[in-house]
C-alpha cells in the first residue's frame, strides 16, 4: 500500500509538470488557432538550456529565469518568421511551417550535441510526507508548475495585456476595432506559450535523464492533457497534466512502464469520441 500511494503521489507531482507543458500548447491553439508541432523539439531546448546554465555554474532553480526569457524570445521570432505570414491561410500551412520549425530545431541539436543522454547531476533530497517517500526534485517541480500557473492566470484576468490576449482570442476582429494591436499581442501570446514550453522542458531535466528527441514524448503527453482538459483552456490543460500524472502513478505498481503510452492514447481517442471539447470544455 505503501509503494502505490508513493507512486500516486509521484504521479500527481510529474502530472504538474505535464500540465504546465500543455498549457503552453493550448495557450497558442486558443489565441490564434495552431496547433504547434514546433512544441516537443521546444521543450527540448529546455532541457538542453537548463543542462548547459547549470554547467556554466548556475543553480538549476536559478536558471528558470533565464530559460523563460530565452523561450519567450525564441517564441516571438518564430512567430515572425515562420507562423505571422500563413496565420490567416489554411490550417495545414501552420502545421507544416511550425513542423518545419521542430524538425530544424531537432537537426541542429542532434548535430551539436547527438542523440547521447544527457543529465543534470545535482544533489537530490528525500523527503518522508506522512511516511511517504517523495524527492525534493518533484515536489520543487510541482510548486513551480502551480506559481508558474497562478501567475498566468493573474497575467489573463488581472492585466490589461492580459486582457487584451482574452479579447483577441476571442475575437480579433472586433479587438482589432477596438485599437488592440492584435499582431503584437499574438506575437507575446506566442512567446509566453514558447517560454512555459521550455520552462517545463527545464524541470523535466531536474527529474529525468533527456536527448534533443525527448521531447518528442511530452509534446505527445501535452496534446494528451489539453484535450483532456479542453484545447485553448489553461486551467483544463493543468487539470487534464495532472489526470494523466494520476494514471501513470495508479498503474505503475501493477503493469510494465511501456503500457502506460498504450492506456493514455486510448483514453485520449475516448475523450475525443466521448467528450470533443475535454472534460472542462473548450478555450475560456
Amino acid at each position: 500500500m505503501i509503494e502505490i500511494v508513493s507512486s500516486i503521489l509521484d504521479g500527481l507531482l510529474i502530472g504538474l509538470v505535464y500540465g504546465l507543458a500543455s498549457i503552453g500548447l493550448t495557450l497558442i491553439f486558443g489565441v490564434m488557432d495552431v496547433v504547434n508541432l514546433a512544441h516537443g523539439a521546444v521543450i527540448s531546448l529546455g532541457m538542453f538550456s537548463l543542462y548547459f546554465f547549470f554547467g556554466a555554474g548556475l543553480h538549476p532553480y536559478l536558471a528558470l529565469i533565464p530559460v523563460a526569457i530565452i523561450g519567450f524570445l525564441l517564441g516571438v521570432l518564430i512567430y515572425q518568421i515562420a507562423v505571422r505570414r500563413i496565420l490567416d491561410g489554411p490550417p495545414l500551412m501552420t502545421l507544416l511551417a511550425t513542423f518545419a520549425v521542430s524538425m530544424i530545431i531537432v537537426g541542429i541539436g542532434t548535430a551539436l550535441w547527438s542523440t547521447s543522454p544527457y543529465n543534470v547531476n545535482f544533489k537530490v533530497q528525500t523527503l518522508n510526507i506522512f511516511g511517504y517517500t517523495v524527492t525534493s526534485a518533484r515536489l520543487i517541480a510541482a510548486l513551480a508548475a502551480v506559481l508558474v500557473t497562478f501567475m498566468l492566470y493573474y497575467f489573463l484576468y488581472r492585466t490589461t495585456l492580459g486582457k487584451a490576449v482574452r479579447a483577441v482570442s476571442n475575437n480579433r476582429e472586433a479587438a482589432e476595432l477596438m485599437g488592440i494591436p492584435s499582431q503584437q499581442i499574438l506575437a507575446i501570446s506566442f512567446g509566453i506559450g514558447t517560454a512555459l514550453a521550455m520552462l517545463s522542458g527545464a524541470l523535466i531535466a531536474t527529474l529525468f535523464p533527456f536527448t534533443i528527441l525527448s521531447g518528442s514524448i511530452y509534446e505527445l503527453k501535452s496534446f494528451v492533457a489539453s484535450v483532456l482538459g479542453g484545447l485553448g483552456n489553461p486551467t483544463g490543460a493543468l487539470f487534464g497534466g495532472v489526470i494523466l500524472g494520476l494514471i501513470e502513478g495508479s498503474v505503475a505498481p501493477f503493469i510494465a512502464i511501456s503500457w502506460t503510452n498504450v492506456i493514455e492514447f486510448v483514453i485520449f481517442v475516448l475523450i475525443l469520441l466521448f467528450f470533443p471539447t475535454g472534460l472542462l470544455g473548450g478555450r475560456k
